[in-house]
């Protein structure tokens, strides 16, 4: 059975939330042994005739079948039902021509026991990269998961997609258009290998709304840059990375121009990265780092996610450190314009540096204090331009090491 892990001291402290049905969906798990012993490891959603399914998934180079397979099938239209299966456990990357079968002998087996086309599965794998998928262990267990299908499973099947995660990840909004309620509900995995495009996350949103394919998946890829592709635990790109976002249409109320559904599509995306985050492996911190007066808004991306990803930012977090040379070290690193006597550093309130030295007043205690709560912030401002960026990410713990130098044990 896979090592239970403490569950993160950043994690949601009302659990998991009471997501509702969205009509149209049904869900079902079961503990098919892909790799662990006595946990669930395998969903599967069960989608309803005429879904719209949009999608974006990770730019590796080295993606894997699941996703490639993904991408393939991505803006076809049918009047039929859809499905997505997930397994964790195996990744099924790198794992060359046996990969590609162990997808079609997967989608296979789900288009026959659901009576839908094998173009309209969607598959997910995550977990152990280079090892061959045992997919007839999925395939033996397809007749279950159908004859167990209900639309009040989603929180399973929340739990089900875990690798490392130490807790399941849910978020729902409820948006009023035109006199209708309009449903989001999202689940979503993710702790390690977590870096824009995308992280080691695979998120699954489902919705009632209506919506053609072409402004469902404009939707989907704006919200993720803003979101998914804003955090980061340890800079490192997964093969695996898979956001699925499903509207069955059952509300007929069509949100393919609508700005509501959007921020409610980005407030359920935003809320499901924030605890990817939260749930960092080893993570104690919660760290937003926002970026202003650069050159352009690249260049404060890029500063950003310099900073967010630097061990030697990050171990300090840990440490409850405002070592603030650090910041100035991955600014100068990042590769965007600066200048040193215009930049400007902020440990939540507390001015830290400014006109390329330590500020006038600048108190440490104060600095410190604020690096001893769970939420600390970081702020630069570059003092060149307009362009800003906000992303997120965790301290790097000992507790980081120890899960990763044991995780295929």
């Amino acid at each position: 059975m896979a090592k239970a892990l403490p569950v993160s001291p950043l994690a949601p402290k009302s659990g998991f939330p009471d997501l509702p049905v969205i009509s149209g969906v049904r869900f079902a798990t079961v503990a098919a042994g892909v790799r662990y012993a006595g946990r669930t490891d395998v969903m599967l959603a069960e989608l309803a005739p005429g879904t719209v399914i949009a999608g974006t998934f990770t730019r590796s180079k080295t993606r894997s079948a699941p996703v490639l397979d993904c991408e393939a099938k991505l803006g076809g239209t049918s009047d039929a039902g859809a499905a997505i299966l997930v397994n964790s456990g195996n990744s099924n990357a790198f794992t060359g021509s046996r990969g590609v079968e162990a997808v079609r002998a997967v989608t296979a087996k789900v288009a026959g026991a659901l009576g839908i086309p094998e173009s309209r599965v969607f598959t997910s794998s995550t977990g152990v990269i280079g090892e061959p998928l045992p997919h007839q262990r999925i395939t033996d267990v397809i007749d279950a998961l159908n004859a167990s299908l209900s639309p009040n499973s989603i929180a399973d099947a929340a739990r089900a997609i875990m690798t490392t995660d130490t807790y399941p990840k849910g978020s729902v909004r409820t948006v009023e258009i035109d006199g209708k309620t309009v449903s989001i509900a999202g689940i979503a995995k993710g702790s390690g290998m977590i870096a824009p495009d995308m992280g080691t996350m695979l998120v699954y949103i489902f919705t009632d709304a209506k919506a053609d394919f072409p402004a469902l998946q404009a939707m989907t890829g704006q919200t993720c840059d803003r979101t998914f592709n804003c955090i980061t635990v340890d800079s490192d790109t997964s093969t695996s990375d898979t956001l699925l976002v499903a509207a069955t249409g059952a509300s007929g109320v069509d949100v393919s121009g609508s700005s509501e559904f959007a921020d409610a599509l980005t407030d359920v995306m935003m809320d499901l990265a924030h605890q990817v985050v939260r749930d960092g492996e080893g993570a104690t911190k919660f760290v937003t780092i926002g970026v202003e007066g650069a050159a352009s808004a690249g260049d404060a991306k890029l500063v950003a996610m310099a900073i967010a990803n630097s061990p030697l930012v990050k171990t300090a977090i840990a440490g409850e450190d405002p070592n603030w040379g650090r910041i100035v070290m991955a600014v100068g690193k990042s590769g965007a314009e600066a200048d040193r006597d215009r930049l400007t550093i902020r440990f939540g309130d507390v001015l830290v540096a400014q006109n390329g030295m330590v500020a006038e007043g600048y108190s440490e205690p104060e600095a410190a204090a604020h690096m001893k709560g769970e939420n600390v912030t970081i702020s630069v401002d570059l003092g060149l331009g307009d362009g800003c960026s906000t992303v997120y990410t965790c301290d790097l713990t000992a507790q980081y090491i120890a899960i990763n130098a044991d995780y295929r044990s």
